[in-house]
């Protein structure tokens, strides 16, 4: 399923693209749809559950880094007092905490890896909270963000250390955008114009983890990452067409990601990872 965006949208035609994704996978792996529909619902629970592990108070990962502070912004989102309102208060509550359950070696879905696990997730169950959404319209907001998911890897890349955070975060961003889009009735062209903005306005996000773990910057990557996937969506279901070619955008990410010197691709010897602060923790 090596499809670019606008090669997905050819597959889809007259049909969803949450259903051509969910075919294309059933024929490729030489299962069913409903097969493929059950193991991405596997997906949505394992998800469901990082969220409520991630949000104990008393969490603390092996570093000591990080742990416990997504229990923080809940309780400040529980009292009303959230800035960013109902939907982006939830979704950065639970991003923040599927984020921390990776760091505390929890059970996660990495969509698209673990350094990013927490933007899908996040927004999806807030999403749901916040509409009352059902499992089958959320599992098919998964299929939307996995053909997306699919164009970057495959064009592009979804490694932090061959294309920085851009390709972690900035995909997550991506495949949330065009799910949320999915979710609010949009067409399957306005899915891609979504991902397209998210991921723009991500690209030369660099991948500086502090001592070379995925815990800071990355778990409060997760955090801004959402605001700019529901902006992105915001966008498109406006009217709003991204002036650049969906697939141009993914080229330009691995132009980018190609372009930045190794010390801010993983290797733990620049960006934040570089901060006099490090030394002290």
């Amino acid at each position: 399923m090596d499809y670019t965006l606008s090669e997905w949208i050819e597959q889809a035609g007259e049909e969803s693209l949450a259903h051509a994704a969910c075919r294309c996978q059933a024929e490729e792996s030489g299962t069913s749809e409903q097969m493929v529909r059950e193991a991405m619902l596997r997906n949505l629970l394992d998800m469901e559950s990082a969220v409520k592990e991630g949000l104990k108070p008393d969490l603390r990962s092996v570093s000591g880094l990080t742990g416990g502070q997504a229990s923080r912004l809940y309780t400040r989102f529980a009292k009303g007092d959230s800035l960013s309102g109902g939907l982006l208060g939830r979704a950065i509550t639970y991003a923040l905490a599927t984020a921390e359950c990776n760091a505390c070696m929890g059970r996660i879905v990495a969509a698209p890896t673990a350094g990013s696990c927490g933007i899908l997730p996040g927004l999806l169950l807030s999403y749901k909270e916040e509409n009352n959404t059902s499992q089958e319209a959320l599992v098919d907001a998964l299929l939307v963000a996995s053909a997306i998911g699919i164009s970057i890897a495959t064009q592009a890349t979804i490694s932090g250390a061959e294309g920085g955070c851009q390709a972690e975060c900035g995909a997550a961003a991506a495949m949330a955008a065009g799910a949320l889009c999915a979710l609010e009735g949009g067409n399957n062209e306005m899915c891609m114009h979504a991902a397209a903005f998210a991921l723009m306005n991500m690209l030369g996000l660099v991948c500086d983890p502090v001592e070379g773990l995925v815990e800071v910057p990355c778990v409060f990557r997760n955090v801004g990452a959402c605001g700019i996937a529901v902006t992105a969506a915001d966008m498109v279901l406006s009217g709003i067409r991204c002036p650049l070619e969906p697939d141009e955008v993914i080229l330009a990410m691995k132009d980018v990601g190609e372009a930045l010197p190794l010390a801010l691709r993983e290797t733990g010897d620049g960006g934040c990872a570089a901060c006099r602060t490090v030394h002290r923790l």
